[in-house]
């Protein structure tokens, strides 16, 4: 192996093209040994070493840049606390990929002969309800209150006996769902989202459970778009509404303004419209001073607290022309933790345009996370959701 090897012998040892040796040239990665005097290059055993080290990082998923930068960096850097990086982001990939290949089988099984307006539709409601299926799981794994979120959430709408009411993008019906036996008599609940969302689970919930309801209460569901039309048009020949929930729809919406204009239409003087659009969450509050516990910066913080605030306030501008009377209410909450990897990826979720930062102090954050868990047993995260009861 004393024997210096050409681009050709080295790249038919290790299994890659010599277009794949001269690229890794170009990037830096893998720099000749020396050169013939025809200027051809050669490589020794320290490069056929890096080369491999190469090939083994890029089957695991990491780019020619997060190649570079292990290579650099080389003896500095956790084995371990790498390949666990990897994982989890590979992780995160996979999910991408499952949900693709559930809307695509979902289009399949609805539709035997698809257009594209069509499958836009379903996609679309399939990726609302995965993003927020995927953040109710963690929710709910994580949810320090002894109630349940939407029992909290039915609470505060304070609904009574003989309402009527206009549900908007109902999906799971969760807010309906976990709160079956509690929902007063003579209650008239009208729900809409579209086929392709998990209202469809919801209809056949619907046919199993309707019988259990409080006596004179009952649910319609209807398959239909709440930005067409002809939806509000039909919504409109009905009597108004004393409540119209539209809970984690806005940011879904084509053209909110409208929408909301629509609402204070049908809802019945006195009614209440229960809307919501994130807030500065109590949340941030406990990311700043934990950083400043441990003397990282806290500006990009700041920033981002300012952004929510600055959207709510603007929301509820919007809200004032449409309603005579707006209130912003709070729910606190808390999300527990036992694992620091679990807590950081809430901390990247939170703050994910200053990923590279968070990652880069990942280390300190986490031993700081261990510390914390063994002393106390968990960490609990203050959370809190902003939502928007609006009066005709």
């Amino acid at each position: 192996m004393d024997k210096k090897m050409t681009s050709g012998e080295i790249a038919k040892k290790t299994g890659v093209s010599q277009k794949a040796i001269r690229l890794y040239d170009e990037k830096g990665l893998l720099k000749p040994t020396d050169y013939t005097e025809g200027n051809y290059r050669l490589y020794d055993k320290e490069a056929l070493s890096v080369l491999e080290k190469i090939i083994a990082l890029k089957q695991i998923g990491f780019s020619l840049e997060e190649i570079h930068q292990n290579l650099s960096e080389d003896s500095e850097v956790d084995i371990t606390e790498t390949l666990n990086r990897q994982l989890n982001i590979l992780i995160g990939k996979r999910y991408e990929i499952e949900k693709a290949i559930a809307s695509i089988n979902s289009v399949l099984v609805r539709e035997s002969e698809p257009d594209w307006d069509s499958v836009a539709d379903i996609v679309k409601m399939m990726q609302i309800d995965q993003e927020a299926d995927k953040y109710h799981y963690n929710a709910l794994k994580h949810h320090a209150s002894p109630e349940d979120w939407y029992v909290m959430i039915y609470k505060n709408l304070d609904l009574r006996a003989d309402a009527r009411v206009l549900d908007l993008g109902c999906g799971y019906a969760k807010l309906w769902r976990n709160n079956w036996k509690t929902i007063p008599e003579n209650v008239h609940i009208d729900c809409y989202d579209l086929h392709g969302s998990w209202a469809d689970d919801f209809e056949k919930y619907l046919t199993e459970n309707k019988d259990t309801l409080a006596e004179g209460t009952f649910i319609d569901l209807y398959f239909e778009d709440v930005e067409e039309q002809e939806t509000w048009e039909s919504i409109e020949k009905r009597e108004p509404y004393d409540f119209v929930v539209a809970h984690y729809l806005t940011g879904f919406l084509k053209d909110c303004e409208l929408f909301l204009a629509r609402v204070g239409d049908a809802l019945a003087p006195g009614g209440m419209f229960s809307v919501n659009v994130s807030g500065a969450s109590r949340e941030h509050a406990f990311w700043q001073e934990t950083f400043t516990k441990l003397q990282l910066k806290t500006d990009f913080m700041k920033e981002s607290e300012a952004k929510s605030r600055k959207r709510l306030e603007g929301f509820l501008t919007i809200l004032e022309k449409y309603f005579t009377k707006v209130e912003n209410t709070i729910i606190d909450n808390g999300m527990r933790y036992e694992d620091a990897d679990e807590l950081f990826a809430r901390l990247l979720a939170r703050y994910p345009e200053n990923k590279k930062y968070l990652t880069d102090k990942e280390k300190v954050i986490k031993e700081y996370f261990v510390k914390e868990i063994e002393a106390q047993g968990a960490i609990v995260v203050p959370t809190s959701s902003d939502f928007q009861h609006c009066f005709k």
